[in-house]
């Protein structure tokens, strides 16, 4: 199943099986757990109220194949903001839990310009993470990310960024917020390129902002992502990405809280 196809599954209400496709070791993408979640919860509210921020606690790992219900709730909705919790249940047991807020435009006398994209190697001249059964996680098979920052997982050389350009291999139908959801956790944490053998790293919570108006994408336009550590230690590392259009437009923001046991 693509991506939109498993939007338009969610959306039916029905408990939903994901594709081995889309796993990530034991585990289901939590790309795209979080891109689904958010979708449910963004019919939730009014259109012109867009997400402006999200935090998402992977509690346990959805598994591929086994039913999974997703549930939401308005937990508050104001004048101008929506609140609104989102989960994954799966064999009784919660696995996801997403709050998130939506809001409507409000006048402002504050106006800064968004942080510029950083400079990066034109597509053509970045190296791709290809799918490798076996080696490479098996949702890389739908989401191509091409290396512009630091290192691949994995082979030893260190560095605190991590980072390139990323899009669906397969184009949407159209190009919203829950792709933009799924393609920014696509990338492994920035810590494994310290690493010269493999070893098990997962997000334990990610916190997204996504900023309003938000910048024209089309399907298949390619997005620039960068990460940079900001500490690590004591098995966790904590980083911070931002997420630009390849015009230099400034998407989204995310931080992130990675596990790694190594």
């Amino acid at each position: 199943m693509t991506f939109d196809e498993l939007l338009q599954a969610a959306d039916s209400g029905q408990p939903l099986a994901i594709p081995k496709s889309w796993s990530q070791g034991r585990a289901t993408f939590g790309g795209l757990t979080a891109a689904l979640v958010f979708e449910r919860m963004a019919h939730r509210v009014p259109k012109d109220r867009a997400m402006r921020s999200m935090q998402v606690s992977f509690v346990g790992p959805v598994e591929p194949g086994v039913p999974a219900s997703l549930e939401t709730d308005i937990l508050r909705e104001g004048r101008a903001v929506s609140q609104v919790q989102g989960q994954i249940i799966q064999n009784g047991e919660p696995r996801l839990v997403c709050l998130a807020s939506f809001g409507g435009d409000r006048e402002s006398k504050v106006q800064l310009e968004p942080l510029p994209a950083p400079d990066a190697s034109p597509v053509d001249r970045c190296p791709s993470l290809d799918h490798i059964p076996g080696v490479t996680p098996d949702f890389v098979q739908h989401i191509e990310m091409r290396w512009a920052f630091g290192h691949f997982p994995f082979s030893g050389k260190g560095g605190r960024e991590m980072g390139g350009w990323m899009q669906f291999r397969t184009p949407p139908r159209t190009f919203t917020d829950a792709h933009i959801v799924a393609l920014v956790d696509a990338w492994p944490p920035a810590l494994l390129p310290h690493f010269g053998t493999p070893v098990s790293a997962s997000s334990l919570s990610w916190a997204l902002d996504i900023l309003h108006p938000r910048p024209v994408i089309e399907p298949g336009d390619w997005l620039l992502y960068k990460a940079s550590i900001d500490q690590a230690g004591a098995g966790y590392g904590h980083t911070q990405a931002g997420i630009w259009t390849a015009r230099g437009e400034l998407v989204a923001l995310s931080r992130q809280t990675v596990t790694v046991f190594g």
